[in-house]
C-alpha cells in the first residue's frame, strides 16, 4: 500500500481528530494513563464505545453488511494512531475482535441477528473461556465437558484467566464433547449467558495488584444447543480462526506508539544524559517502526477479505516483546521510585497527585502485569513453533 497520505486521508484524519476531541475528555484520558492493567475498565470505556456506535465506527473491521465501515487500510491505521495518541479506551475486544468475526464466519443467521447488533452497540460484554488450570497454551488438552441432554448441553468444569468475567454478561468457550480420536477433534465452541444457573466467578488478583482475571466454575450449567457455533466436535477450527484475530487481527501500533512516546517524555525528564538508556530507546523505536510496517501489510490482507494467517503469530510475538521492553525501560528510568508501592486500585480513583507523580506510581504495577504479555494469547514458545511449521516448513 502507498504510505503517503492522500488529501482524502488527511481529511479523514481531521474528522477522526474532531470526533476524538469531542468524545475523549481529559477525565477519560487520565483513566487510560493510570490503568496499570491490560484493559480500561468497561464501566469507563463503554461511554466511548457508545459514541463510536452512534458514529457508525464501533466495529470498523467488520464487513460493511454487518456494520463495518469499509475503511481502507490507511484509514484503519489513521484511526488507530489517533485513538492511541489521545488515549481512547478500547471496549470489549473479546466481542468486537474475537467472537464477532467468528460469528460472521461460522455463526448461523439467527446467531448473527441476535448477537452482532449487541456487540456493535456495546449492550453485550463478552469474556473468553479458553484456558483451564491444566490447559493454557496447550489448549487441546482442555477438560471442561459438555454432555448432550435433549436440546441442551450440560457443562461441568473450570476456566481460568478469564478477563473481566465479573463484568461480562456473555462468554464464549471451548468444551470437550468427545474423547475419541485426536484431542482437537472432540472440542466444541459454545456461547453462554453468564447469568445461567451454576456459573460461579471468583477473582484473581494479578501480580500488579489489579483485578482483571477470574476463575469461572461450571456446575451442571445448561447451554442450549442453539448456542453452539459450527458443528459439534468442530470447535477447534473455530478456535484457530479466532486465535488468528486475537494474535494479529487487532491493530496495536497506535497504542504501543503512544506508550513509547510517554517513555521518551519520561526519559527526557529523568535520564537524558544516560547514553545506555538513550541507545535502548533508539533500538526500541526501530523495532516499533518495523513492526508497524508489518502490521500495515496485514491490514491490507484483511481489507482484501483474508484472515491474518500465520503471520499473526509473528505480530503477537514481537508486539508482546516490544510492549514489555517499553515498560522495562520505564522502570529503569525511574530508578528508586520503582520501589514505591500502593496496593489500592484503581489508581485513577485513589490518587490525587501531580500527573507526573501519578504516572510514576503506576509504572511498577504496569511492569509486573506486562510479564504476562508473552504468555497470554499463546506463549512466545507456541508462537515460534507455529512460525517454524507454517512459514519455515520445519
Amino acid at each position: 500500500m502507498d504510505l503517503k497520505l492522500s488529501a482524502a486521508d488527511l481529511a479523514f484524519r481531521d474528522e477522526v481528530r474532531a470526533f476524538l476531541d469531542e468524545n475523549v475528555p481529559a477525565s477519560m484520558r487520565r483513566v487510560s494513563d493510570l490503568t496499570s492493567g491490560f484493559i480500561v475498565d468497561p464501566d469507563v470505556s463503554i461511554a466511548f464505545h457508545r459514541a463510536l456506535a452512534r458514529k457508525g465506527w464501533s466495529v470498523p473491521d467488520w464487513p460493511t453488511e454487518h456494520g463495518g465501515t469499509g475503511w481502507t487500510p490507511a484509514q484503519r491505521y489513521i484511526f488507530n494512531a489517533e485513538c492511541g495518541r489521545v488515549g481512547a479506551p478500547t471496549h470489549n475486544s473479546a466481542g468486537s475482535h474475537f467472537v464477532g468475526p467468528v460469528l460472521i464466519r461460522f455463526g448461523t443467521r439467527e446467531q448473527q441477528a441476535k448477537y452482532l447488533p449487541r456487540i456493535r452497540s456495546g449492550e453485550d460484554h463478552w469474556a473468553q473461556g479458553y484456558s483451564e488450570p491444566g490447559s493454557g497454551s496447550d489448549l487441546a488438552s482442555l477438560k471442561t465437558r459438555a454432555e448432550p441432554d435433549g436440546d441442551d448441553y450440560v457443562v461441568n468444569g473450570q476456566k481460568i484467566w478469564t478477563t473481566f468475567a465479573h463484568k461480562s454478561n456473555r462468554l464464549f468457550m471451548l468444551v470437550r464433547t468427545s474423547s475419541s480420536g485426536k484431542r482437537q477433534e472432540g472440542i466444541t465452541f459454545l456461547l453462554v449467558d453468564m447469568d445461567t444457573r451454576g456459573i460461579t466467578v471468583r477473582p484473581i488478583i494479578g501480580s500488579g495488584g489489579d483485578h482483571e482475571f477470574n476463575e469461572v466454575f461450571f456446575d451442571n450449567v445448561r447451554v442450549p444447543k442453539a448456542n453452539r457455533v459450527s458443528d459439534e466436535n468442530k470447535g477447534w477450527d473455530v478456535a484457530k480462526y479466532l486465535l488468528e484475530f486475537e494474535r494479529g487481527g487487532s491493530v496495536v501500533a497506535g497504542r504501543t506508539r503512544d506508550a513509547f512516546a510517554k517513555l521518551v517524555t519520561l526519559l527526557g525528564a529523568r535520564a537524558a544524559k544516560e547514553s545506555l538508556l538513550v541507545a535502548r530507546v533508539a533500538e526500541l523505536g526501530t523495532d516499533l517502526d518495523a513492526m508497524e510496517m508489518l502490521e500495515i501489510s496485514v491490514l491490507s490482507a484483511v481489507q482484501a477479505g483474508s484472515n491474518p494467517g500465520p503471520i499473526s503469530s509473528l505480530l503477537k510475538l514481537r508486539w508482546s516483546e516490544i510492549r514489555q521492553s517499553i515498560v522495562e525501560l520505564a522502570v529503569d528510568a525511574i530508578g528508586d521510585d520503582a520501589l514505591r508501592w500502593t496496593s489500592e486500585r484503581p489508581f485513577y480513583e485513589i490518587l490525587q497527585l501531580p500527573p507526573d507523580q501519578e504516572e510514576v506510581l503506576a509504572i511498577t504495577a504496569r511492569y509486573l502485569n506486562s510479564r504476562a504479555y508473552t504468555i497470554m494469547g499463546g506463549t512466545s514458545e507456541i508462537q515460534t513453533n507455529i512460525l517454524a511449521k507454517t512459514l519455515l516448513g520445519l
